[in-house]
């Protein structure tokens, strides 16, 4: 199958957050965040042909992202990373370093068009405090900007809310002397406004089409306001087997061992628990049917056991070939996928659907 639109980025996910199970809910040692299961994520998916991998992140979850990525760069040949920060917890001009720092242990994409490093920006809060929603944002919009300017190796001069800074360019920069793509989501009107001002693509969580569709034109219509284009991002799980049946077999088995209290446990873990995305999930879970489906092969039972990204495509290969075709015709131009346990998930879909596809990192 060709897609009309070109190629999109096809990425998995690595289980730096401890958020990979047998069972859901259920925890199992071997598959707990370490370095030695997380490294053998990412060779899965750079051996399965997957164009990028997102490296998460939070706080009180798993292991450290940046000493994780500059541990694996050496490892790879062509995959890229997508690093995750989180900016209630860095200072930007470090920030930066330690970017550039990255993308050059990373090396050169194989046809030498620049660095391997892409940027999940996270407009979090410094562990242990709080903002309000427009100030976070508005902190993650500076950032954002004094990243892309000190990465073009220019002189920055700052005023803003958060920094007041006058520095000359840095010695160090990224290969391709730009800055990295940085992808940001969020659903608020004041992320979607920080989304607009300062990333380069926006990831959403999973949602019906029609709000796929409708989140689409209103980020595309923000942006043009800044003069700015945005691509697209979809974030989501995959169960995918050689018979729906079969798949569908999978996605009860997941959740066979959950009881409702641990699944409650696991999502107020989360720092980003009572956030609007995360809120959104839970409504698309009250509006799904008694099998935990919501539309056509999108299934919510992933968010009973997990905060933020809860829902997971689920069935035969051509169905999840058509459930992401479907996206790509509405304007989503990359996908980081996920699935339980991870590099079993990674597998399959590397073998049913990824050969099936036509993508290539941004």
């Amino acid at each position: 199958m060709t897609d009309a639109q070109g190629p999109c980025e096809i990425s998995w996910f690595s289980a730096l957050c401890d958020d990979d199970y047998d069972f859901l809910g259920v925890p199992d040692e071997k598959l707990r965040s370490s370095w030695e299961h997380c490294r053998n994520i990412v060779l899965a998916a750079e051996d399965g042909g997957f164009d990028n991998i997102l490296l998460p992140s939070g706080y009180q979850l798993g292991i450290d992202t940046t000493v994780f990525a500059a541990a694996i760069a050496p490892y790879l040949r062509r995959l890229k990373l997508l690093w995750a920060c989180r900016m209630g917890e860095d200072w930007p001009p470090q920030l930066a370093r330690r970017i550039a720092t990255l993308d050059r242990i990373l090396g050169w994409n194989a046809d030498g068009s620049g660095g391997r490093l892409t940027v999940n920006v996270i407009a979090s809060d410094l562990p242990g405090e709080k903002l309000e929603s427009a100030p976070r944002y508005q902190r993650a919009i500076e950032v954002m900007q004094i990243l892309k300017t000190l990465l073009a190796g220019k002189h920055l001069s700052h005023r803003g809310e958060f920094y007041n800074l006058e520095l000359d360019p840095m010695r160090i920069g990224t290969l391709s002397g730009k800055p990295p793509l940085l992808y940001f989501g969020g659903l608020s009107h004041e992320a979607r406004e920080a989304a607009a001002i300062g990333c380069d693509v926006y990831l959403m969580w999973p949602d019906t089409m029609p709000k796929v569709r409708e989140t689409i034109a209103d980020l595309k219509a923000r942006a043009a306001n800044h003069g700015r284009t945005l691509k697209f991002g979809y974030r989501v799980h995959v169960i995918v087997r050689e018979t729906e049946s079969e798949a569908r077999a999978y996605a009860d088995r997941l959740l066979s061992k959950l009881d409702a209290a641990t699944g409650d446990a696991i999502r107020n873990k989360s720092l980003d628990a009572q956030n609007y995305g995360v809120q959104r999930q839970a409504e698309l879970r009250g509006a799904a049917d008694g099998e935990g489906f919501v539309e056509d092969n999108l299934w919510t039972g992933i968010g009973r056991a997990r905060s933020g990204c809860g829902s997971a495509i689920v069935g035969d290969p051509d169905q999840v070939l058509a459930k992401l075709q479907a996206y790509r015709e509405v304007g989503i131009d990359a996908f980081i996928l996920s699935g339980y346990p991870h590099i079993a998930e990674c597998d399959l879909f590397a073998r049913y659907v990824l050969p099936r596809m036509q993508h290539a990192p941004f």
